[in-house]
């Protein structure tokens, strides 16, 4: 038998890890990680804002959020999964509980934690009551706050540092999306996209500096996705409609172009600041996942998505031109969802539907649409997989 030279074991994994995971075989890869944290905003809040006590969106706690996959309301802010939870589901391991579920439960979890809290942002909300915005600030728990829980929970997961840095090293350290409501909360009050731009390096800065702690504290494989396309909300589209000229419009998909734009500045601030990370920790494997990218498909191309009732419209809402009505949201009297979630892109004017995060995380572990690749071409791929 031909012996198989070492350096085309490499490729061969890749080949065989992607074909894999394409084909829902998650077993395959579920030894990439052991673990998963997670931070962030609604996008991938599990539900810590639920348990934290907040008022402010008390809807998610009850049907018809969750409907579609769970069955009941889980604090998360969709019908259905999260791109987390697809995530999680790829590699084999439990959708992760939120920490203070596990902090107030007491229990012991070794398959990674969720800090992540509707409305966070990635600036200290101090910041947002110095500007006058404090009413609309749905939570104070910002990302370095969920920083300091991790901190706080560390000592419950591992004892040494040597035990830290071998458990760290076989986690998936997710980092976002964050930062989309430091530019919500001015813009739903009338702020400009030239402010909005200048607070892009401030709120870059707080996303790396986050990076950098994580790293200090062991974390190896580190995934920070950018901004959505807020110009494709529809929130945003029917608060901006009023103001807005036929030429804001992209002809292609309907979404504001100025919003779009700010988006992919931010996202291409970023990038910049991640690969500057790169250079200052080589040991660390950085990953750009480009939500971005990844849901603009989905926008361009609806109905190979299955998307076959419109990408803009809101599946859960309370009418108007885009279903958002802002006195009678999804889950507020006055307000009802569609018979089929799984035709509509966003669910209540601001998050999406599950099926469009299947989507977009088909694209993030499947497809382009991370840097360097999430699935394959990892670091000692070899020592992990044989």
């Amino acid at each position: 038998m031909k012996k198989v030279a070492p350096n085309s074991i490499l490729p061969l994994l890749s080949l065989f890890l992607f074909s894999s995971a394409l084909h829902g075989e998650s077993s395959s890869i579920a030894r990439m990680y052991d673990a998963i944290f997670n931070f962030g905003d609604s996008l991938s809040d599990t539900g810590n804002f639920l348990r934290s006590g907040a008022l402010a969106f008390p809807v998610i706690g009850r049907l018809p959020y969750g409907e579609t996959f769970f069955g009941h309301a889980t604090g998360r802010c969709s019908d259905g999964r999260l791109i987390v939870d697809y995530i999680t589901e790829a590699f084999g391991l439990p959708h992760i509980a939120p920490y203070l579920e596990i902090v107030q439960t007491g229990k012991q979890v070794k398959t990674g934690v969720n800090y992540a809290v509707s409305g966070a942002t990635a600036l200290d909300s101090q910041f947002f009551y110095a500007q006058g915005l404090g009413p609309l600030v749905w939570t104070n728990d910002s990302l370095s706050v969920q920083l300091g829980w991790f901190k706080k929970y560390k000592s419950s997961m591992c004892s040494t540092k040597q035990e830290c840095d071998r458990y760290f090293k076989k986690s998936l350290f997710l980092v976002g999306e964050i930062g989309g409501n430091d530019y919500n909360y001015p813009f739903f009050i009338g702020g400009s996209i030239k402010q909005a731009r200048a607070l892009v390096p401030l709120v870059v800065g707080a996303i790396t500096n986050a990076i950098t702690v994580l790293i200090e504290e062991g974390a190896a494989d580190l995934m920070v996705p950018g901004n959505l396309p807020i110009g494709c909300s529809a929130v945003y589209l029917t608060i901006f409609s009023r103001t807005a000229n036929k030429s804001d419009y992209d002809p292609r998909t309907g979404c504001l172009k100025a919003y779009n734009a700010l988006a992919r500045y931010h996202n291409q601030q970023l990038m910049q600041s991640l690969q500057a990370l790169r250079l200052k920790y080589p040991h660390a494997r950085i990953i750009y996942a480009d939500y971005y990218g990844a849901a603009m498909r989905l926008y361009h191309t609806p109905k190979r998505f299955g998307f076959y009732e419109g990408t803009l419209r809101a599946c859960c809402g309370g009418g108007g031109p885009f279903n958002f009505n802002n006195s009678a949201r999804c889950g507020h009297i006055g307000s009802s969802a569609c018979s089929n979630p799984s035709a509509f892109v966003n669910w209540d004017g601001i998050h999406l539907t599950d099926a469009a995060y299947r989507h977009i995380s088909e694209g993030l572990m499947h497809g382009p649409f991370t840097s360097p690749p999430l699935l394959y071409d990892i670091p000692d791929l070899r020592k992990r997989l044989l």
